[in-house]
């Protein structure tokens, strides 16, 4: 398992539009791509995206604990959110947006703004869980966080639970190839949710620790998205 970078985080949303106008008027974001199923925001197509997928609501918050954002001037951004209560630490600021979902924006040096800096998850076992992300191609940083490309996923004590309508969708990382890590998941014993080949992309979906879906894609070489 070789995964390059953190590519986007998918979510179950009801109304998938409200948090995408959230997403370009308030952080600075664009619709990168919109069809019948999903809609994709971010300011790069290659860096850390949001991918929104239309389902029926109520949603249900399940393992995601939030999602943070990479800006290098937290202040200026924070300047998109008047009105919006925001719970401040040094170098972060967190927020809930619609339907449970809670993203964070964290100051750190970053080529692309709103780039994904980390994804909190809850775990009933945090240290447990760090270590079995190792199998998956996650790099260990610490006792509770894993590391890919320079973001993270980390474990905070909680239980995931087993919700009926999740608002976590999947994790995706960047691959150079789905198949191979299609095969390689078979012969560790992974068990393989779904394989998708879309227009821009290919993908195989696995089933993480504590049920989370972590999606492998690979760009193909007439991706286009911006």
């Amino acid at each position: 398992m070789r995964p390059k970078t953190l590519d986007h985080v998918a979510f179950w949303v009801a109304d998938r539009d409200r948090i995408a106008d959230f997403a370009t008027e308030r952080l600075a974001m664009h619709v990168i791509e919109r069809t019948d199923k999903f809609t994709l925001v971010g300011t790069d197509a290659r860096r850390g995206k949001l991918t929104l997928f239309a389902a029926e609501g109520p949603r249900e918050r399940g393992a995601l604990k939030h999602v943070a954002l990479r800006v290098n001037d937290l202040e200026a951004s924070l300047q998109g959110l008047n009105g919006v209560e925001v719970e401040r630490t040094d170098v972060a600021a967190y927020f809930d947006v619609y339907e449970d979902l809670r993203l964070g924006l964290v100051e750190a040096q970053t080529e692309v703004e709103y780039d994904l800096d980390h994804v909190a998850l809850f775990s009933a076992n945090p240290e447990e869980t760090a270590e079995l992300y190792r199998r998956l191609g996650f790099v260990r940083d610490g006792d509770r966080r894993v590391e890919v490309g320079g973001a993270w996923v980390e474990f905070h004590e909680g239980a995931p639970g087993d919700p009926e309508r999740p608002l976590l969708n999947h994790l995706a990382v960047l691959v150079d190839s789905a198949e191979e890590h299609q095969e390689e998941a078979r012969e560790l014993g992974i068990e393989v949710a779904d394989v998708v080949d879309a227009a821009n992309t290919r993908a195989v979906f696995l089933w993480g620790p504590e049920r989370v879906k972590i999606e492998y894609v690979e760009h193909k070489p007439t991706f286009a998205l911006k």
